[in-house]
């Protein structure tokens, strides 16, 4: 219920003050498990495709954002759970599988980090693994404009959000180099879908 409230609210504020604009919703398979794989370009993000992906989220997020006891308890409500970094972490990975076991939609940002440039980077490999054994579907997902909130002099950036088409992992989750190979294939589609709506505002640009 926290959740849904949640959502309601965001959809408002969202739309009163980004006007965003939401595409592909068509591309998520809305039974099953499946993994929502995002570029991530600033703490936006997070409530940003949660609030317009049409099924409920669970992401992982940092450890550190669940130390004070308050905000551990309303992060935890909005079905985030702690993942330490620049380690495996066995027990995330356990919960991530349970999450899409029982059916649920996973929200990943591949790059690990957000972008300080704006620029797509490289995924680490726990998507593809994910993937793999959780034998789901990936949804690359572009989120645009969250980097530049409140960083052009009080003017606003119209939001984008884009949901492409399912991707299916082919092999097994211990081949390094077929999950390496995904891993590459859902960050073209990402960085693809990022670059057709470049090529859209130009034109719109070249026309005005």
């Amino acid at each position: 219920m926290f959740y849904r409230c949640l959502k309601v609210l965001f959809q408002i504020l969202f739309g009163i003050l980004f006007r965003p604009v939401i595409k592909g919703k068509e591309n998520v398979p809305m039974e099953g498990g499946m993994i929502m794989a995002a570029n991530h370009l600033s703490n936006w993000d997070p409530p940003m495709a949660g609030t317009y992906m049409p099924r409920p989220v669970a992401y992982m997020a940092k450890e550190e954002l669940f130390k004070p006891a308050i905000a551990g308890a309303i992060i935890r409500a909005l079905y985030a759970f702690p993942v330490k970094r620049g380690a495996a972490d066995r027990g995330a990975i356990k919960t991530a599988l349970g999450i899409l076991k029982q059916g649920l939609c996973l929200g990943v940002f591949p790059e690990g980090t957000r972008s300080k440039t704006g620029k797509l980077g490289k995924a680490e490999s726990g998507v593809a693994l994910l993937a793999a054994m959780g034998k789901v579907p990936v949804v690359p997902t572009a989120i645009i404009g969250t980097n530049r909130i409140f960083q052009n002099g009080g003017l606003l950036p119209r939001i984008k959000i884009i949901f492409g088409e399912p991707l299916y992992f082919e092999g097994k989750h211990n081949d390094k180099e077929a999950l390496a190979a995904f891993s590459e294939k859902i960050m073209e589609r990402i960085s693809r879908m990022l670059a057709e709506n470049e090529q859209v505002l130009k034109k719109k640009l070249k026309n005005c």
